[in-house]
């Protein structure tokens, strides 16, 4: 069920006894890779507490359309918003009936009125309440409206009647909503990615560092994770946000990046070299802030720093490792021969001396460089770019393993 990382579900669950089925559902949901959030009618919460579905989650269940404090930021619309797609299991007799004539006298109701996503409704009743006409109506009238109903399954049922009316088992219904989805073309693969610059300390307040934002690298993690990639992102400092569902982890130096590249790539699949890493960095750390003397010419002893992408290239059972080259001339032949000795299955080159892209800036045009292939990619913004990048890794990844 791949298709299911970093998808943002809503589970809603309505009053009957086989809300004591969602728990198994949620805790499918999650370990598929999805992030669900649970919204519960008053009726459901008489069957199984808000509390199981939170600790199952890992997210607030919500049961009121009228929170204060949510709805200080509208947050019911929010909540709409948030949603890949809507999932009510159980679906009761009762909510198929509002639903059906358009109320919103509750949250859920509110949310399925106010959300774009998919609705999938897994029905739950006695057989007489599923065969009645009003359900029957009911149920074509949700169909009509492009909302889809999973069952209802037939056996045994809480009361003792068989027939019709059983809701579907948690690992059908978690199977439905993963195929509801396309298959990213990262689907369950793990990638590493640097972004940003490092910073090589001189005295505690003063450093060698570069231009680098980190929007290509962080645009690239979120373009992984829509592909479906579990995403580790190893940042320099930068001011940018986390992009959702990306585990980020914070560092300064070179030496500290190698450090968690070599941690984190241990078992990951693909590693995307993209921060810009300083070359080189001082010889000695001044343990006090170096003071202006009266010397005209101040002079600093460097040394060369780790190549971090080189060294994980390098390693027994490498992941598949992309690098970047930054160049002001001769783009591909310099990229070229750092595929080459650096060991990398893909190059992304570009020109730094333009200044309408690259650093600070939010557009970008590169160069693909493999061993056999060269590919130039238009200028474009970079967010556009990240998943061209993604599309092209992706193929070539698939194309090598």
């Amino acid at each position: 069920m791949h298709r299911l990382t970093n998808k943002q579900v809503i589970l809603g669950i309505t009053g009957g006894i086989a809300a004591y089925k969602s728990a198994e559902l949620t805790r499918h949901l999650k370990a598929a890779g999805a992030d669900v959030r649970v919204v519960m009618t008053p009726a459901a919460t008489e069957f199984i507490t808000p509390l199981t579905l939170q600790a199952l989650s890992g997210n607030p269940v919500h049961t009121q359309l009228l929170d204060p404090e949510a709805e200080a930021g509208m947050g019911h619309i929010e909540l709409a918003r948030w949603a890949d797609i809507m999932v009510i299991a159980p679906a009761s007799a009762d909510f198929m009936a509002r639903l059906a004539s358009g109320m919103g006298n509750d949250l859920l109701t509110t949310l399925c009125l106010a959300t774009d996503a998919p609705i999938c409704l897994a029905p739950a009743m006695n057989q007489a309440m599923w065969r009645s006409a009003q359900t029957q109506r009911n149920a074509e009238t949700l169909s009509a409206q492009g909302i889809k109903l999973w069952g209802p399954g037939i056996g045994d049922q809480a009361c003792g009647d068989t027939g019709p009316g059983r809701m579907l088992e948690p690992l059908d219904i978690a199977a439905r909503t993963a195929a509801s989805f396309e298959t990213g073309s990262l689907a369950g693969l793990r990638l590493t990615i640097t972004a940003g610059p490092t910073r090589e300390p001189l005295d505690p307040v003063r450093y060698i560092s570069n231009h680098s934002s980190g929007k290509m690298g962080f645009s690239l993690a979120q373009a992984a994770v829509s592909a479906g990639a579990h995403v580790t992102l190893i940042s320099g400092p930068v001011n940018l946000a986390t992009p959702d569902h990306v585990t980020r982890l914070d560092i300064n130096s070179a030496q500290d990046m190698l450090q968690a590249a070599e941690s984190d790539t241990a078992q990951c699949d693909i590693f995307i070299a993209c921060a810009a890493v300083a070359d080189y960095r001082p010889s000695a750390v001044a343990e006090h802030k170096i003071k202006k003397g009266k010397e005209e010419i101040m002079e600093l002893h460097l040394i060369k720093n780790p190549d971090i992408v080189a060294t994980i290239a390098s390693k027994v059972n490498a992941p598949f490792t992309v690098g970047f080259a930054a160049e002001t001339r001769d783009i591909v032949s310099y990229a070229q021969d750092k595929l080459v000795r650096k060991k990398l299955d893909l190059i992304i080159a570009n020109d730094v001396s333009r200044t309408d892209i690259g650093f600070n800036s939010d557009d970008n045009a590169v160069t693909l460089v493999t061993a056999d292939q060269v590919t130039e990619l238009p200028m474009m913004r970079k967010r556009q770019l990240a998943t061209s990048l993604i599309d092209h890794i992706a193929q070539l990844y698939k194309a090598n393993r």
